[in-house]
C-alpha cells in the first residue's frame, strides 16, 4: 500500500500564469503563492500586474511581474531564456491568458476570429511547447495546467469562436499529454462554468443575466474561489498521476 499523503505544499516551486492582470489569473496567482509557490505573473496590462506583485510580496509571497502579450508568438522563446537567465524559470505553467470578441458569428470579421483563436489557443500551444522544450531538455518534471471552458463542450449561443477555442484547448491537452507521456511533464486543464469577471459583470445585472442564472440549478454564479480545489491538485503533489485529463469545475451548471 502506497504512502497517503494529503499534501498540497508547493514550496520551492515556481509557477508562471498568464493573462495575470485581472479575474481569474489574479485568484491564480494569489492561491499559487498562499500554497507556497514563487509566481510569475504576465500580461499585457503592467501597471495591474506592479499592483498584484505589491500585494503578494506584502503577504510573504514572492511575485514577479513581466509585461507580456501571449500573441505575440516570436517573442515567447526570448521571455523563456529571460527567465532562465534570471534563475527564474517556472515548473508550473498556468495557461490562463483569454479573450473574447462580443459579437455574432454573421458579425465577425477576420480580425476578431484570429484575435480570439491566437490568444485562446495559439499562444498556449508555443507557451506550452516552449516551457515542455526547456524541462525536456533538462529531464525535469513539470506541470502544465490549461484553462478551458464548459464552452469547450457545450454551445454557448453567441460565442461560436471562443467555444472553439476552448474545444481545442480541451484537444491540445490530450493530444500533449500523449505526445508526452514519457516525459515527466504533466498536461491538465480545468473547464470553469460562469463566475463573475472583469470581462462578464456587466451581464449578469441584466435580465437576460438573471434568467441565465435562474436556469442553472443551484440559481448563482460559481465563485473563483471554486477553482482553487482543482488548482492545487493538479500543480502540487496529489497531482503526479493525472495528465491528459480535464475537470469541469461548473457548480452543476451544466448538469
Amino acid at each position: 500500500m502506497g504512502e497517503i499523503s494529503t499534501n498540497t505544499d508547493l514550496t520551492g516551486r515556481t509557477a508562471l500564469v498568464t493573462g495575470a492582470s485581472s479575474g481569474l489569473g489574479v485568484r491564480f496567482a494569489q492561491v499559487l503563492s498562499a500554497a507556497g509557490a514563487r509566481v510569475i505573473i504576465t500580461a499585457r496590462r503592467e501597471e495591474k500586474l506592479v499592483e498584484l506583485q505589491k500585494e503578494i510580496n506584502a503577504q510573504g509571497g514572492a511575485a514577479h511581474a513581466f509585461g507580456l502579450d501571449v500573441t505575440d508568438f516570436d517573442k515567447l522563446p526570448t521571455f523563456f531564456d529571460t527567465l532562465r537567465e534570471q534563475d527564474l524559470m517556472p515548473d508550473i505553467l498556468v495557461n490562463n491568458a483569454g479573450m473574447n470578441v462580443d459579437k455574432t458569428a454573421l458579425d465577425y470579421s477576420p480580425e476578431d476570429f484570429h484575435q480570439v483563436l491566437g490568444t485562446n489557443l495559439t499562444a498556449p500551444f508555443f507557451l506550452a511547447t516552449e516551457f515542455a522544450r526547456h524541462h525536456m531538455a533538462q529531464g525535469s518534471a513539470a506541470r502544465i495546467i490549461n484553462i478551458a471552458s464548459v464552452g469547450g463542450y457545450n454551445v454557448l449561443p453567441g460565442l461560436t469562436p471562443y467555444c472553439m477555442s476552448k474545444s481545442g484547448i480541451i484537444m491540445m491537452t490530450r493530444g500533449l499529454a500523449r505526445e508526452w507521456a514519457r516525459s515527466e511533464i504533466n498536461i491538465n486543464a480545468i473547464c470553469p462554468g460562469y463566475i463573475e469577471t472583469e470581462i462578464n459583470d456587466y451581464w449578469w445585472q441584466t435580465d437576460g443575466g438573471k434568467k441565465q442564472i435562474a436556469s442553472w440549478p443551484r440559481r448563482r454564479l460559481a465563485g473563483e474561489e471554486d477553482l482553487d480545489g482543482a488548482l492545487l491538485l493538479l500543480a502540487g503533489p496529489q497531482g503526479s498521476g493525472m495528465t491528459g485529463t480535464t475537470i469541469t469545475v461548473d457548480d452543476g451548471q451544466y448538469i
